[in-house]
């Protein structure tokens, strides 16, 4: 007897393993785990293909596309949607290869890399839509040091391993009134391939060029510092590091409560990292890709008043003609969604800059033509 009801206990337990798995598993279609703001902002949603629609990509825009997902998936409970967030690198790779329906990446596709896309985009080619942009945040940690100014010199000479020290005369200079230690700094950067290392690397090339001799690429290129996985490891270790400095996209900044640098841009003010503020230097943006490609070409070197210039555009990546025909109607569902307006309302909650009216029109015209 004693036996069979401790059988029947663990039967008991594994089961209600089970069902708390199934909760995990189906919490963002539960509505019994969904929040009245998804509920709202499913309202609008049009629903188009079923099954499951993978993707990877930019860490960056992590918190965005979790939000995206959470309201469309209250809408669309046929449509399974998995995001991973391992870099734009590998997003693109893995697109690349064919196992995405599309890529997130801080940064356009290269000429090559549209070269291959052509062996998956049947009759077309990978393009480039922008979803939304956002301040590249540059967070320290050093406790009692508030407003801490730094202009494109002096960040280029940190992550280069030549400021080593946070009172060095240079800091000093743009902070005459902080009471600076003399603390190591140490300087984190994304170990995996980043479309936010690559926009920071375009940042310092462009308003520090005499201070910053790297190409601006995916990979970090600099010698020295340390490294770590994603912009929430980079966060990570900023927090828990006493004299640590490290960049990403400004919603990781504000969920850990870190400390974020002013950029002095020769401006009349040093300009904080907001979404309203990033938005004013986006505004800038060109449209530099032909035909469907909307790829932008930013200002990194804007002096504009409370402009932020270290900024980035999300793009999400996929065929202009070619893509899966089981993908392809959720894909189109799901990106109309994210660039309508209520997709973009979303983003200046989480700490991001819509898109300039004038490009999310092209984006949203440009997402019903994809075959």
């Amino acid at each position: 007897m004693m036996l069979q009801r401790t059988n029947r206990l663990r039967a008991l337990a594994l089961g209600a393993v089970a069902v708390s798995g199934a909760l995990v598993l189906t919490a963002c279609g539960s509505d019994t785990n969904t929040s009245k703001d998804a509920q709202q902002a499913a309202k609008n949603i049009k629903c188009d293909g079923e099954g499951k629609l993978l993707a990877s990509g930019s860490s960056a825009q992590k918190n965005a596309v979790d939000a995206w997902v959470k309201n469309y998936q209250t809408a669309c409970k046929k449509t399974q949607i998995n995001y991973k967030d391992i870099g734009s690198g590998g997003g693109i790779e893995e697109w690349l290869q064919g196992t995405t329906a599309f890529a997130g990446s801080d940064s356009a596709l290269k000429p090559e890399e549209v070269a291959k896309s052509k062996k998956i985009c049947k009759g077309g080619q990978g393009i480039n839509l922008p979803m939304l942009g956002g301040p590249i945040a540059i967070s320290y940690n050093l406790p009692g040091v508030k407003d801490l100014a730094l202009d494109a010199s002096t960040v280029a000479k940190i992550f280069d391993g030549k400021i080593k020290k946070w009172n060095d005369p240079e800091i000093k200079k743009l902070n005459p009134d902080a009471k600076l230690p003399s603390t190591d700094v140490q300087a984190f950067h994304r170990s995996d391939e980043s479309g936010t290392t690559q926009n920071l690397g375009k940042y310092l090339g462009t308003a520090a060029k005499d201070d910053w001799k790297y190409p601006d690429e995916k990979s970090w290129p600099a010698k020295g510092g340390q490294g770590a996985s994603g912009s929430a490891g980079i966060a990570q270790q900023v927090k828990q590091t006493e004299g640590a400095i490290g960049y990403f996209e400004l919603s990781y900044a504000t969920a850990n409560n870190l400390d974020s640098v002013k950029i002095d841009t020769g401006a009349g003010e040093p300009v904080d990292p907001t979404s309203e503020n990033a938005s004013k230097a986006i505004a800038d943006a060109k449209v530099a890709g032909k035909g469907k490609d909307l790829a932008l070409d930013l200002n990194y070197d804007t002096k504009a008043e409370g402009a932020y210039p270290i900024i980035l555009v999300t793009y999400e990546i996929a065929c202009d003609k070619g893509n899966k025909s089981k993908t392809l109607d959720a894909t189109k569902s799901f990106l109309t969604y994210t660039a309508s307006e209520d997709g973009q309302k979303e983003l200046s909650k989480l700490g991001y800059a819509p898109l300039p009216e004038e490009v999310a029109k092209k984006v949203r015209s440009t997402i019903p033509e994809l075959s």
